[in-house]
């Protein structure tokens, strides 16, 4: 084998320099010497020793997004946020890229390896890293596989399927994940999946039913939707689609029940709001009270309107603001003078009209959380005399109590169903039920 030394090599703008051949030793300069590249020019077939050169620059969340180069080793800081880190759009083989974490924090703020439209692990999809402390070291291979995890028995890719947390509890039925909400937070999508798994999800979001007075107030708001592909049993008001989910944060509000009409004051509220994403159901309106007062004795709109509890009143409308399939259903009226006062509107039925007892209206039943439940019944008015008027059929909302009885809690929505206020005598609250939101999405095959 020959060997050739080039201690010296004229630079030849816009020609090609060729040192040595097959079987040749080729050293460039001698010892003490630097040999230099010039800015713009490349090389080949020196290859690479698998190894890379770290950045001294450590990497936060801001600005957040990194641009990967070859060769290269990244610290991630996610102390502050996620982060994510894009790979070489035109890889070639023997790419290389390392990523380490840097204050062990991964699993709070995760890291997207951004694939730049070439394979991770085979799969045509982003790679999360989630774990505390992981380093991992990519290369490129080929199209077939893309960029191979080569540090660790471990492979890194991304997920066929959803993969999500946050909510007050966190249950599987089958293949499915089930995230219920009933207080506020973050449904967190940390891998959106894809077709051949899953992408979307399935969902349920109920709003706080209204505050009742004389008469029964209105339930939350009830929207749902169900994934084609989810077995489970929807209920009639489902949409037929659900959502899609790429990897982000998403808050999540749970909607307060309104407040019951109680003396002195008698200032009773409507439920508030609860959403997810795109969806937000409206709270449930509040029930009537006589004039005089702080009102006329009309019901309030909302998600299902409140009743009305004076002479030629209307119920509150239900389905504000107009969404399909309708959120709720309008507040039982008082066309004469009643004896008895309206019902609130419940989700799949308006309130009850008087004269004679006015039942709330009927709420709706669904398995999204892999058993039937009920949800968004309306309040039913307040009666006279001893007749109480019970619940409509859910049970949700608030039954109606007559004279001066007292049924501590039976006059109340249910908590976390979205159930509205039943209407009440001599300063018996008859508070609206709290919302709820439910996200339900497969996780495994």
């Amino acid at each position: 084998m020959s060997k050739i030394e080039v201690n010296t090599v004229d630079k030849q703008n816009g020609s090609t320099v060729t040192v040595g051949g097959p079987g040749t030793n080729v050293v460039l300069g001698s010892s003490g010497q630097s040999v230099s590249i010039a800015c713009g020019a490349t090389t080949s077939g020196m290859g690479r020793a698998g190894t890379v050169d770290w950045c001294s620059t450590v990497y936060t969340n801001s600005p957040g997004t990194v641009t990967g180069v070859s060769g290269k080793g990244y610290f991630l800081n996610t102390t502050s946020g996620a982060i994510t880190i894009n790979l070489p759009s035109s890889p070639s083989v023997g790419d290389i890229i390392s990523i380490k974490d840097y204050l062990n924090t991964f699993d709070s703020n995760n890291v997207t390896v951004g694939r730049g439209g070439s394979k991770i692990g085979g799969l045509c999809l982003d790679a999360t890293l989630g774990t505390e402390g992981q380093s991992i070291t990519l290369i490129y291979a080929d199209a077939t596989r893309g960029w191979l995890n080569v540090q660790t028995d471990s492979t890194v890719q991304g997920s066929v399927y959803v993969t999500a947390s946050g909510g007050n509890s966190v249950t599987t039925s089958g293949d499915y994940k089930i995230h219920t909400f009933t207080s506020s937070g973050n449904f967190i999508v940390t891998g959106a999946g894809s077709p051949s798994g899953s992408n979307k999800v399935s969902y349920m979001v109920v709003a706080g039913g209204g505050g009742a007075r004389c008469a029964g107030a209105g339930a939350g708001g009830f929207r749902e939707g169900k994934c084609s592909s989810d077995p489970y049993t929807d209920s009639p008001l489902d949409a037929g689609v659900g959502l899609s989910v790429p990897a982000a944060t998403y808050p999540i509000t749970i909607g307060a029940g309104g407040a019951g009409g109680a003396a002195p004051g008698y200032v009773q509220t409507s439920g508030s709001p609860s959403s997810f994403s795109s969806i937000t159901s409206t709270g449930g309106g509040k029930g009537g009270f006589p004039a005089p007062g702080p009102q006329d004795g009309t019901g309030e709109p909302g998600g299902s309107g409140g009743g009305s509890t004076q002479s030629g009143k209307s119920g509150g409308t239900g389905n504000t603001p107009p969404v399909s399939p309708p959120q709720g259903n309008p507040g039982g009226s008082t066309p004469g003078s009643p004896t008895y006062s309206g019902g609130g509107g419940g989700a799949t039925s308006a309130g009850g009209n008087t004269p004679g007892p006015a039942a709330g209206g009927t709420g709706v039943t669904t398995s999204i959380s892999a058993s039937p439940v009920g949800y968004a019944g309306g309040g039913a008015g307040a009666a006279p005399g001893t007749g109480n008027i019970g619940r409509e059929p859910t049970n949700t909302g608030g039954a109606g109590i007559a004279g001066s009885q007292s049924r501590p809690g039976t006059q109340c929505g249910v908590t976390n169903r979205g159930g509205g206020g039943g209407g009440v005598y001599c300063g018996v609250d008859g508070n609206g039920g709290s919302g709820i939101v439910i996200i339900r999405y497969k996780f495994q095959n």
